[in-house]
């Protein structure tokens, strides 16, 4: 070997190992990087956005519920509204504002989240990403 190769080899490892230590001794995630994380993870966005008219449960009881004219939708219920489907594509519309509900769903009294939570964080394709997200919980949480 020569001397430049066995040189890239010795500054390859130091770099490695520096890297290394550095990643164990990294502070734990700040306040604001937890929140960052959480705004994007289904059930942490149902929670702060949705639960407040549809219930933690999602079965539309949430403290809001009774104060709407009409009544929360069971979220819990959509695939068997859609037999047994669940409208992935369609309940991102919704949820974006992109789309009103159904007819049978009355007046569009839900917020429209969409423009929201790309607002979240400074970068506004987040939004979808979160509206991805929910959109995934929701379909998880779905009565067989």
């Amino acid at each position: 070997m020569n001397k430049l190769s066995t040189g890239a080899y010795v500054l390859a490892g130091v770099f490695l190992t520096l890297v290394a230590v550095s990643a164990q001794k990294r502070a734990p995630e700040t306040t604001q990087e937890k929140q960052l994380l959480d705004s994007f993870k289904g059930p942490e966005l149902f929670k702060a956005y949705c639960a407040t008219c549809h219930g933690r449960d999602a079965k539309g009881n949430g403290p809001m519920a009774a104060s709407l004219r009409i009544p929360p939708a069971d979220l819990t219920r959509i695939s068997a509204r859609n037999g047994g489907t669940f409208p992935f594509l369609q309940v991102q519309k919704i949820i974006s504002g992109e789309q009103q509900s159904p007819a049978t769903h009355g007046t569009r009294e839900m917020p429209v989240w969409g423009p929201i939570f790309s607002e979240v964080s400074w970068d506004q394709d987040l939004g979808r990403v979160r509206i991805y997200s929910l959109a995934t919980y929701l379909e998880a949480i779905q009565v067989k």
